[in-house]
């Protein structure tokens, strides 16, 4: 049986269209702005198969029992190397130096303290530090590609680590993901993560990628980029990068649901 053709940049541009031309339709009608995309969007393949297909299961009970046999996270669990990828290693990682800094917000605009941040990220060359990573590019020794921090009292966050590359996947011919940053929020309990993704302004490939265009409203896509801010650049080490996380509300930042 011969196996089907690979999917070429031609056919997946020919159905963002049709799904974009659904959408401003149905704005143009009175439908809200969507900020979050469908579990199934057809361009982005692999959340045909991976998106959940029945509803949330309740649990019955105490939700504080729940929680209680849940991972223990405590604030002396966090490091002061935890936040800074360019400096868990002996040597120095490969790559640009940037900061990404900003703060973690509410529906209103109010910081949201004390919260747990995790990333994670591909490196300098397109490839994170996983076995099942098997892009055929090299691993930095020296880079890890994860980091953590808390929220102040003002809501901010802060890390240093190296600027990702871009790298290939596979979802049609010639696909390749813009460089971008894994983001992992989590409220008071581990029942309350959220997952997004951060990208870099001007990236060539944003037309290109069906996980940043599954998100059709101009302006919730255009929350997913970090703004250069040459204020956090730092001289002679870094360049720096804001990029605000509103949890709720109009101004929400996109989520990643079930993927």
């Amino acid at each position: 049986m011969t196996p089907p053709a690979p999917l070429t940049q031609s056919d997946i541009d020919g159905e963002l269209a049709e799904i974009r031309a659904g959408y401003e339709k149905a704005r143009a009608a009175g439908a809200p702005a969507a900020h979050h995309p469908p579990r199934d969007f057809p361009p982005y393949r692999s959340s045909l198969l991976r998106h959940p297909k029945q509803p949330l299961v309740a649990v019955d009970g105490d939700p504080e029992t729940v929680e209680l046999s849940g991972p223990v996270f405590g604030h002396t669990d966090v490091t002061e190397l935890d936040h800074d990828l360019t400096r868990q290693h002996a040597g120095e990682p490969l790559g640009e130096r940037i900061t990404v800094s900003g703060r973690l917000l509410d529906s209103a605009g109010r910081p949201v303290r004390g919260q747990l941040v995790e990333l994670w990220q591909a490196n300098a060359s397109g490839r994170y530090a996983h076995q099942r990573d098997q892009h055929p590019a090299p691993l930095d020794p020296n880079f890890t590609g994860v980091g953590r921090v808390l929220t102040g009292d003002d809501g901010s966050y802060s890390f240093t680590t190296i600027k990702p590359g871009a790298y290939p996947w596979r979802n049609h011919e010639n696909a390749w993901r813009p460089a971008h940053i894994h983001f992992s929020l989590f409220g008071s309990a581990f029942t309350q993560r959220l997952v997004t993704q951060m990208y870099f302004p001007g990236d060539p490939l944003f037309a290109y990628d069906p996980i940043l265009q599954s998100v059709t409203d101009d302006a919730a896509r255009a929350r997913l980029v970090a703004a250069y801010d040459h204020s956090l650049s730092r001289p002679e080490w870094s360049l720096g990068y804001r990029w605000d996380i509103v949890l709720d509300g109009p101004s929400a930042t996109w989520i990643e649901e079930g993927r």
